[in-house]
């Protein structure tokens, strides 16, 4: 007995390659054979359409053992393939299809393969000893399998013959074929007649190719034109034309019913058998015929596929009796036009003979709606067995065979009927004329008179011409009837199933409750109804001549968009744009699309113009609701290739200094913990410049690899959401400064590269481990060695609000509030404290609480605010002043900044980065009152000419200022109480080696580098007393600034010690507005030059 792929019991499905040789016992190369999964019952070898993507039938695949419970392929204990093939056991998993499908799979259950992780990491415990690979439960869809394998068993689902070409046949064979293409070939003459169907064939030729091509290119589920375009082109597309095709199906059954209903009238009026008038008679058996098509329709689709058949077989009876009609002339029909096939008729009618105001177009306009209706195969999709196969072969036959029967009824009514008959038996000639000019003449009747006044009969005259020339005359009214019926019960049924899948995917949430289906099919019971309606509606207006362009138009778009999305795919390259069907070309499917518009102004101007209209307004609508969908679209895929070949452009064009930007990598750590930070930031590089916010994560590295992938999605869904033009890195590093160091050098795209370290300024640095402040302090100096800009943000009330945002999710959770979900945690613990504004970094999970870790797994779809004022019950939530203070400066840049001043302190030409910054700001909706004005430092015996200078230099940089103050006091001594404090500052990490032994503070000196000796203290007096004073004067000038922009003050590596530094920065910026410590790479980045 041999155990099958899986370990059930069976011959297990192989597929023979030659891919690769492995000797057999004779020395002869043997094949080798991929395991792909079997079971009981199941064929050898199932067929595999499209390289694999779908299987032969639905049920033959579904893996599961008894009951559907769900395997796994790689459960090997039980599996001698893998120890016969490979000579040992392995987790690996052989390629199958299982592994490819979506979660809901409506083909059969999906298998999970081994992911890295378990092949690769240290095992946590020993394989399978639960059956599963790393002891896991199987897959989740299993039970849905199962369930989808017991329902499957009643479902109908029909071939390319019955599904595709039977309704595309009767869609395209409309009224049109027997009461109006005699009338187009009077007009046109055979040889425009044939050239009308040609060119309507194109369009339609081109469209199926198109259609073939999208649907062969994966699986297709139901929806037809909607699901075509919508995964190809994206949910903006697809969900304006769903709607769209879906509520012109539901009016076109209106028109096929009125049609019908209007034939009817017509032999009821003949008969005098009318029942109140010939409106409202249209009205009541409109309506009496659209009911009786709902029953069938609701019946179910194997009732209505049985109506088709019938209606074809009417229909295919109808078109050979006009063709046995044609080879039997009669005498009395004679009178009517009608003489059998003739050369001089022919003749005759083979050149055009326009009347009235027709013109080529407008014939073409009349008869285009009879090519549509390729579409009615593929708006079942969902109901097909094989749809990748059905479509292409089912919609390419059914356009070829109709357009030879239109081609062939045009030709035989051209060549026997003539364009004016009288009727009247006076008209006949009994002598031989022999000056005849017309057909007629020549055949011994005399229509002259036709001239002069409008006769009968005729092509020109009579609509009934098929009916004359037919063998029998009831045969084409019952085919006439066919023809609409048919129609309208394809119209009828594509509507529902366009519209209920429009509404899965929730593409309009309002219409939620019509994607709900019924029965082992599946049947949209309530789009039929609100089809019904629709369809009542418009039968009961019964004024469809205005209605017609518009469904036409409605159409034609669909068929665009379809030509588009072929084209649009093509030119993205996308890898997995891949069609099983060969025969298209994208730059003629741009043609067929560019056509499809063409003849939609053809057809109507308005109508076309007005669904371009109610197109856009939809597209506009869904792109603005931004549905949560992604079906990997070529527009995805279009973006991403517009952005590869512009950045690769970009990359070989030299930076100048005009087209300087600002890009910033902004040390955030989460970025939701830091919101003054990244609102400022974003401030002045929305629409400018580049924004990466840089998050180191530390600690055990197993951990961190695990949290930088699930981070990476949920903050940068966080940041798109919060309306944030930025890029979230998440790094793992030992520290801060290792982290920084590779997100400066790696960070970035060719010329997408940052050139600015922003920073938060380090609150807490006296009360931190000085190792994380030295780290801290290095990272500037790292930042100015790889040639960055460096902007350093200080708050006075602090920037980091993780903790706060910590103390509301859990009040929340304690208080049970359904908006606990509202809020991302990430709190840094460690050794320092919360207020750390430089720490970019998480802790390892196990850290955390569980509450917090559980919010730290979702979406990242949170406001950037956390309301941590009110509980859900409305009381106030403990909040000190402190925090209160933090957290209303947090949102700070989020509001309108006034008419008030940013001041910018360039005090050092550092390349112009001082002063692009404020200027950029000021650029800004939430900043454009606000004034700059400029200080820079001067000498007091010119004050006036330090100011004219810097006047010029801004009116040639082109930057407005309101004013520039030069500061002549700067080198005054500070007060020395501020002194005082400063040295008070710095005592507990002062060196004090003159008071030490010389290897004692030598040896103290290199374990702590950071500490300030008294020597260095001395040497750096007057740059010390500098920053004193500065800080006088910002308190002096700029205490009621909205920000201060301010040249940051260097210090030279390894001769300035990181804690006087660090007081340097402290003293300099304490106790004043927002602060901006700014210092450019002393690379210009103004210039003046044109």
């Amino acid at each position: 007995m041999e155990l099958g792929c899986g370990g059930h019991l069976g011959p297990p499905t192989y597929i023979q390659g030659w891919g690769g040789m492995r000797q057999g016992r004779e020395g002869s190369p043997a094949p080798i054979y991929v395991c792909v999964g079997g079971s009981p019952g199941e064929p050898e070898a199932p067929g595999y359409p499209n390289g694999g993507d779908t299987v032969r039938s639905e049920g033959s695949m579904v893996s599961g053992g008894a009951g559907g419970a769900p395997h796994y392929c790689y459960d090997t204990h039980t599996n001698t393939y893998y120890l016969r093939t490979f000579g040992h056991n392995t987790m690996d998993a052989v390629p199958r299809i299982d592994h490819y499908r979506h979660t809901a799979a409506e083909l059969g259950e999906k298998l999970i393969r081994p992911s890295l992780a378990e092949l690769h990491d240290e095992l946590d415990k020993e394989p399978f000893e639960d059956g599963y690979a790393n002891g896991e439960e199987g897959t989740p869809t299993g039970e849905a399998a199962a369930a989808y394998t017991a329902d499957s068993k009643g479902v109908v689902k029909f071939g390319w013959i019955k599904g595709v070409l039977v309704r595309c046949m009767l869609n395209i064979w409309g009224v049109m074929l027997f009461i109006r293409l005699s009338w187009i070939v009077g007009q046109a003459g055979i040889g425009l007649s044939v050239l009308v169907i040609a060119m309507a064939t194109v369009v339609t030729t081109i469209t199926g190719l198109s259609t073939s091509a999208i649907a062969t290119n994966g699986f297709v589920r139901g929806g037809g034109a909607y699901y075509l375009i919508s995964r190809s082109l994206g949910p903006e597309f697809g969900g304006a034309i769903g709607l769209i095709f879906a509520f012109a199906n539901a009016v076109a059954v209106a028109m096929y019913v009125v049609g019908f209903a209007e034939t009817v009238v017509e032999l009821l009026k003949d008969n005098g058998a009318l029942m109140v008038d010939e409106m409202n008679d249209i009205r009541i058996i409109g309506a009496i015929t659209v009911v009786i098509l709902l029953g069938i329709s609701v019946a179910g689709m194997e009732w209505e596929a049985k109506a088709q058949i019938v209606l074809l077989v009417i229909l295919l009876l109808a078109i050979g009796d006009f063709v046995i009609g044609t080879f039997i002339p009669v005498e009395s029909k004679k009178l009517k036009g009608f003489f059998g096939y003739k050369a001089e008729i022919f003749t005759e009618n083979f050149g055009p003979d326009f009347r009235g105001e027709e013109t080529f177009f407008s014939v073409f306009a009349i008869f285009f709606p009879a090519a549509t209706g390729i579409l009615a195969g593929a708006n079942i999709s969902g109901d097909l067995a094989d749809p990748q196969s059905a479509i292409p072969k089912g919609t390419l036959l059914a356009i070829l065979i109709t357009t030879l029967v239109y081609t062939g009824v045009a030709v035989s009514v051209g060549s026997c009927v003539v364009r004016d008959a009288t009727g009247n038996v006076n008209h006949t000639i009994f002598t031989e004329w022999t000056n005849c000019t017309t057909a007629a003449c020549k055949l011994n009747y005399d229509f002259s008179s036709c001239q002069k006044t409008e006769c009968p009969y005729g092509l020109m005259n009579n609509f009934q011409v098929m009916s004359m020339v037919s063998g029998f005359a009831p045969l084409i009214s019952a085919g006439i009837f066919s023809a609409t019926l048919s129609s309208a019960l394809a119209s009828l049924v594509s509507a529902p199933k366009i519209f209920q899948a429009l509404c899965k995917d929730n593409i309009y949430p309002g219409f939620l409750m019509f994607a709900k289906g019924y029965g082992k099919n599946n049947e949209p019971l309530r789009g039929y109804m609100l089809t019904f309606l629709i369809a009542l509606g418009f039968i009961l207006i019964a004024e469809l001549n205005v209605i017609a362009p518009i469904i036409s138009n409605f159409f034609l778009a669909s068929y665009a968009l379809i030509n588009f999305s072929v084209f649009h795919a093509s030119l993205a390259k996308s890898p997995g744009w891949r069609p099983a069907f060969k025969y298209y070309n994208m730059w003629i499917s741009l043609i067929g699309a560019i056509l499809c518009c063409i003849v939609m102004f053809v057809i109507n101007w308005w109508a076309a113009l007005l669904t371009y209209v109610i197109v856009l307004g939809l597209y506009i609508y869904v792109t603005y609701k931004k549905p949560d969908v992604n079906w990997g679209s070529s527009t995805q895929a279009l973006t991403y290739l517009n952005a590869l070949q512009h950045s690769i452009r970009l990359s070989g064009v030299e930076d100048h200094v005009k087209n300087f930007r600002p890009q910033c990598l902004v040390m955030t750590g989460a970025p939701n913990s830091r919101p003054a930070l990244l609102h400022l930031v974003h401030a002045f590089t929305k629409n400018v410049g580049l924004m990466v916010c840089g998050h180191v994560h530390m600690g055990p590295r197993r951990q961190a690899v695990k949290e930088l992938s699930t981070d990476l999605g949920k903050y940068q869904r966080w940041l798109i959401k919060n309306k944030m033009k930025a890029f979230y890195a998440p790094v793992h590093a030992e520290d801060l400064r290792d982290g920084g160091q590779y997100l400066m050098q790696a960070a970035g795209l060719g010329r997408m590269r940052p050139n600015t370290l922003v920073m938060g300024f380090k609150k807490n640095w006296r009360q931190a481990d000085m190792r994380d402040v030295e780290t801290y302090i290095n990272l500037l100096h790292d930042a100015f060695d790889i040639q960055y800009g460096v902007v350093v943000i200080r708050l006075k009330e602090g920037l980091d609000i993780s903790h706060l945002q910590a103390q509301e999710e859990l009040l929340s959770s304690q208080e049970k509030s359904p908006s606990s979900k509202d809020v991302i945690v990430n709190v840094d613990y460690s050794k320092k404290t919360e207020t750390d504004a430089s720490k970019a970094f998480s802790p390892p999970s196990s850290e955390k609480t569980p509450v917090l870790q559980k919010e730290e797994e979702e979406d990242g779809k949170t406001p950037t605010q956390p309301l941590l004022k009110k509980d859900s019950k409305g009381h106030s939530s403990p909040l000190n002043l402190t925090d209160q203070r933090l957290l209303d400066a947090s949102t700070q840049f989020q509001k309108k900044q006034g008419k008030n001043n940013i001041d910018v302190w360039w005090l050092f030409d550092d390349g112009g980065l001082t002063l692009l910054i404020p200027y950029l700001l000021t650029t800004k909706k939430k900043w454009k009152d606000c004034k700059i004005r400029v200080f820079i430092g001067g000498k007091i015996n010119r004050i006036d000419h330090d100011r004219r200078a810097m006047a010029t230099l801004l009116s040639k940089f082109r930057i407005d200022f309101s004013d520039i103050m030069v500061l002549g006091d700067i080198n005054t001594k500070p007060k020395k109480e501020n002194v005082a404090a400063f040295e008070e500052m710095i005592e507990p990490f002062r060196l004090h080696e003159d008071d030490k032994e010389q290897d004692v503070a030598d040896k103290m000196k290199e374990d702590e580098p950071w500490r300030i000796t008294d020597n260095e203290l001395e040497l750096y007096k007057t740059k010390t007393h500098r920053q004193l004073r500065l800080n006088e004067l910002l308190k002096e000038h700029s205490s009621t600034a909205n920000i201060i922009v301010m040249s940051l003050p260097l210090a030279r590596k390894s001769a300035v010690s990181s804690a006087l530094y660090m007081a340097w920065l402290e003293a300099l910026s304490k106790d004043l507005p927002p602060v901006l410590l700014v210092r450019g790479n002393h690379q210009s980045v103004l210039t003046f030059y044109s």
